[in-house]
């Protein structure tokens, strides 16, 4: 749930006259969700943000999904897929269900030649490695390791990295992601008790305005088709704008965990929401302070949810055998719980380092192809206490 913000030039009364200095109107645009009944901004052109010159034949680019039916607990090696020169080739979906697809990407190359929109989906990229800037019509996000990037369904953009070693995990959401209800109030605000606050969002600035004409080629996904269409001029034209629905982004590092004095469930740890998924954060922190406190997670049957586990960085006190760029899943109907030995481990422990990030899904999830390359085959068995296998 962003804030009003507003950049540039704009009317004092919207759906007004907008002037330009040679007396001829601007482009009023309403960039909105939900008909007219969601989060909308007010964008201003130099030019109508209508003109399309061709339209190509579009590219077919469905998830190939492998296993439609999952009860097996695994681990995907993340960091096993192979750097790729264009933003869009890099991204390689994994785990997907009619609400959600999840993927790494590791992009050597910045999104420069040409544009890009998901017409279907709100996307959410966290940033592993690189950095780099953010570009829309909106304005632009520099961003680094741990940023969140949310990008509202319809933005158009384009992204380019400072190096070529570069990792992702992104999201593509069908429901709106928004922050959590529990942390805001009547009015939208986050209260006093949410992990993180509006302090912390990263807001675009520097709103670029390209009064261009030409062959611009913007690569719109829609219905699990890439389509290539060619605009007639520059679509980073505006002048001005203002509302609620834009690109932001906030860092995983500036989450305050909610710690207690015995072990803490998942849900303190909640970072996004959508009626249909939610993203955790988990962040270095103190442990339980019971004097009895077991710190690692107990055994939990997560029967309406499939979770995954994206590991970031440091140790991850309740797993045994994880690095980072994993990826752990945990089908519903099934339970799960620390490693062999880290639920004494963890005994007597005053902090942990890990910084990871989760995703519960409501519905099962299905893997890909990609997924299965990248399975270790073995993860399942890592709960025996003792074998040969």
């Amino acid at each position: 749930m962003p804030i009003y913000h507003r950049l540039g030039e704009v009317p004092p009364k919207r759906h007004t006259q907008f002037r330009k200095p040679d007396g001829s109107l601007y482009h009023e645009q309403v960039f909105g969700t939900v008909g007219f009944e969601g989060m909308s901004s007010l964008l201003y052109h130099l030019q109508p943000p209508t003109q399309v010159r061709a339209v190509g034949s579009p590219q077919d680019v469905s998830p190939k999904i492998a296993v439609e039916n999952n009860l097996t607990m695994r681990k995907l090696l993340g960091f096993s897929v192979k750097p790729m020169d264009d933003f869009l080739d890099s991204r390689i979906p994994l785990l997907v269900n009619k609400d959600i697809i999840l993927g790494v990407a590791a992009p050597r190359h910045s999104l420069t030649d040409y544009f890009y929109k998901n017409a279907d989906a709100d996307e959410l990229l966290f940033i592993h490695k690189g950095s780099g800037k953010l570009r829309t019509a909106f304005g632009s996000i520099s961003f680094q390791y741990g940023d969140y990037l949310m990008i509202p369904r319809g933005m158009i953009y384009q992204i380019g990295f400072d190096t070529e070693d570069n990792r992702l995990l992104y999201l593509e959401s069908h429901s709106p992601l928004e922050t959590p209800r529990r942390y805001r109030n009547h009015f939208g605000q986050l209260k006093e008790h949410a992990p993180y606050s509006e302090r912390d969002y990263k807001l675009p600035v520097n709103l670029e305005t390209h009064d261009e004409t030409g062959d611009f080629l913007i690569k719109i996904k829609k219905q699990n088709a890439l389509h290539p269409l060619t605009y007639a001029t520059h679509p980073f034209d505006v002048v001005g704008w203002d509302g609620y629905n834009y690109p932001w982004g906030i860092s995983i590092h500036d989450f305050e965990p909610i710690t207690g004095r015995v072990h803490q469930p998942p849900p303190v740890h909640q970072m996004f929401q959508t009626d249909a998924f939610v993203v955790c954060s988990f962040c270095p922190r103190l442990y339980d302070y019971h004097p009895k406190a077991i710190p690692a997670p107990y055994n939990h049957s997560n029967i309406d949810s499939d979770e995954v586990l994206y590991y970031v960085d440091g140790d991850f006190m309740s797993r045994n055998d994880i690095a980072a760029g994993h990826l752990t899943l945990h089908p519903g109907g099934i339970p799960h719980g620390p490693h062999p030995g880290a639920y004494e481990r963890s005994i007597g422990k005053k902090e942990t380092h890990e910084l990871a990030v989760m995703v519960d899904t409501f519905r099962p999830l299905m893997l890909t192809q990609a997924a299965l390359a990248i399975d270790d085959g073995k993860y399942f068995k890592s709960w025996i206490e003792k074998s040969d296998e």
